[in-house]
Parts: structure tokens; C-alpha cells; sequence
């Protein structure tokens, strides 16, 4: 499928005039990242000229030939319970760097569970699931920051 940079100019633009930072797009033919400058999420937009390291990249992958195309099935995600950041603070996955993180996608959790940490003022706080269920996505990376109300990960409830 050939590249519309028309549709990745409006999209990034799009982006420049929210409060995402940084969004990752997949699928089988196509890879697109775009994350925002320290400036550019003050701002509200993005800067003229963007440093290399937050410049977006585009991959294109040719298609395979021996294998046709068939898009995956769309996957009801209306029933997930989204766990989110109760405070603006740095996401850790696990309670040491060299431990292993609290969950990954497929563990399943019990209301209460600690799944990951929000460090806040140096002050590391436990935030636990407020549902049962199977941890379907994990939508942050560790040592990013979040905001208040972030969605961080999302759980398929029991």
C-alpha cells in the first residue's frame, strides 16, 4: 500500500495541537512514530525544526509475495477497563530496575494488585488494578512521563 503523505502531514498536525506526546502506529506494511520535543508539548505545538532524535520516521515495508494481504480482525476492545495514572509523574513497570516488571500483556490481575509504579516527588506510589481480569495493553513505556488521567494500561475484565 503506497505511503499518503498528504494523510501523515494532517495526522501530524493533528497531533501538534493535543497534549500527546508520543504515538506509535503499526501494521504489517507500514510503521510511523512520532514523539513530540520537551518544546513542542510545552507549546502545544511542534517546532519549526524538530531535532533529529523527535523528527518521524517512516518505514515502509514491501508487502510479502507469497502471502496476500488480509487485514486482521477488528478486536472488541469497548468491554476493557483502562487502569490510569492517578497523579503527573514518571511510569515504572517494575518496583526495581533490575526486577521483573509487575505484569505483562496476557497476566492476569486481581482487583487491588499492584501493577506498576508512578514515581511523584520522589515518592514511589503503588497503583493497583480496579478490576479482575487480563491485562490486554500496556500503553506506556517504562520511565515515561504520564499525566493525571492517563490511560496506562487496559484490562479485559473477568
Amino acid at each position: 500500500m503506497p505511503i499518503d503523505f498528504q494523510q501523515v502531514r494532517d495526522l501530524l498536525a493533528a497531533i501538534a495541537q493535543t497534549d500527546v506526546v508520543e504515538l506509535e502506529l503499526k501494521s504489517d506494511d507500514f510503521e510511523l512514530r512520532v514523539r513530540k520535543s520537551e518544546t513542542a508539548s510545552a507549546s502545544g505545538s511542534l517546532p519549526v525544526e524538530l531535532p533529529v532524535a523527535t523528527i518521524p520516521s517512516v518505514v515502509s515495508k514491501p508487502a510479502s509475495p507469497t502471502a496476500p494481504a488480509s487485514p486482521a480482525p477488528p478486536v472488541d476492545t469497548s468491554h476493557w477497563v483502562a487502569i490510569t495514572s492517578p497523579m503527573v509523574g514518571t511510569f515504572y513497570r517494575s518496583p526495581a530496575p533490575d526486577e521483573a516488571p509487575f505484569v505483562e500483556v496476557g497476566d492476569r490481575v486481581r482487583n487491588g494488585q499492584t501493577v506498576c509504579i508512578i514515581e511523584a516527588m520522589k515518592l514511589m506510589n503503588d497503583i493497583e488494578s480496579e478490576v479482575s481480569g487480563q491485562v490486554a495493553e500496556i500503553l506506556v513505556e517504562n520511565g515515561e512521563p504520564v499525566e493525571y488521567g492517563q490511560a496506562l494500561m487496559r484490562v479485559q475484565p473477568d
